[in-house]
C-alpha cells in the first residue's frame, strides 16, 4: 500500500493533468466551446511535467497552446457581426503548406533540442511539437484533418512518455487516441450537418 501511495505521491500532478486532458478531449470531441477553458489549464499543469521530464520542446509547445486556446476562444466565438467557425476541410494547397510549415518547424526545434539541450530524444519530441503546433492551429479553425494529426501525435506520445517514466500521461494520450479515432467520425458527421 505505501508504495501505491509513493506513486501516486510521486506522479500527483500528472494526475491532475491526466483529469484535465480528460475534460479538455470530452469538449474537443463534441466541438463545445469550454474545450478553450481546458485548453488554459492543462498547458500549465503540463509545463511543469515536462520541464521536470527533460522534454523540452513539450515543454516549450504548452506555452504556444496556452496562446492557441485564446485564438480558439476568440476564433470559436465569432463576432456579433459574424458566426462562429464552421468545421470544414481544409484544401489541398492549404494542406500541403501546413505540412510544409511543420517539416521546417520539426527541423528547427530538433536542432535546438540536439545541439542545445541535454534531451535523450530529440527527433521524436521534436516531432510531436512540430505536428501539435499544427494541430493545435488546425483545431482552432475547425479543419477536421486536425484529428489525424492528433492521432499520431498520441501515438507516438504513448511510447514516449512510457520511455520518460511519465505513465499517467501515457494512460491519457492512449486514451486520446481511441478518442482521436472516433472524434475523427463525429466530427464528419457533424460537417455534415453544418455545424
Amino acid at each position: 500500500m505505501d508504495n501505491i501511495l509513493t506513486f501516486i505521491a510521486e506522479h500527483a500532478i500528472e494526475i491532475v493533468g491526466l483529469v484535465l486532458g480528460l475534460f479538455y478531449l470530452y469538449y474537443e470531441y463534441h466541438a463545445k466551446m469550454l474545450v478553450w477553458l481546458f485548453g488554459l489549464l492543462m498547458p500549465m499543469v503540463s509545463l511543469v511535467v515536462y520541464f521536470n521530464a527533460g522534454l523540452y520542446a513539450d515543454f516549450g509547445i504548452n506555452i504556444y497552446y496556452l496562446l492557441a486556446a485564446g485564438y480558439g476562444l476568440v476564433t470559436w466565438r465569432g463576432t456579433k457581426r459574424k458566426e462562429g467557425v464552421k468545421i470544414t476541410h481544409m484544401s489541398k494547397k492549404m494542406l500541403l503548406v501546413t505540412m510544409a510549415a511543420m517539416s521546417a518547424i520539426w527541423y528547427g526545434i530538433y536542432l535546438l533540442l540536439a545541439y542545445l539541450t541535454n534531451s535523450t530524444v530529440p527527433v521524436l519530441d521534436a516531432l510531436t511539437t512540430a505536428l501539435s503546433i499544427v494541430g493545435a492551429w488546425m483545431l482552432a479553425r475547425k479543419h477536421i484533418e486536425q484529428w489525424i494529426i492528433w492521432i499520431i501525435v498520441d501515438v507516438i506520445n504513448v511510447g514516449l512518455y512510457i520511455y520518460k517514466d511519465i505513465p499517467f500521461y501515457a494512460v491519457l494520450y492512449a486514451v486520446y487516441t481511441v478518442v482521436a479515432c472516433f472524434g475523427y467520425g463525429k466530427w464528419c458527421r457533424m460537417m455534415r450537418q453544418g455545424k
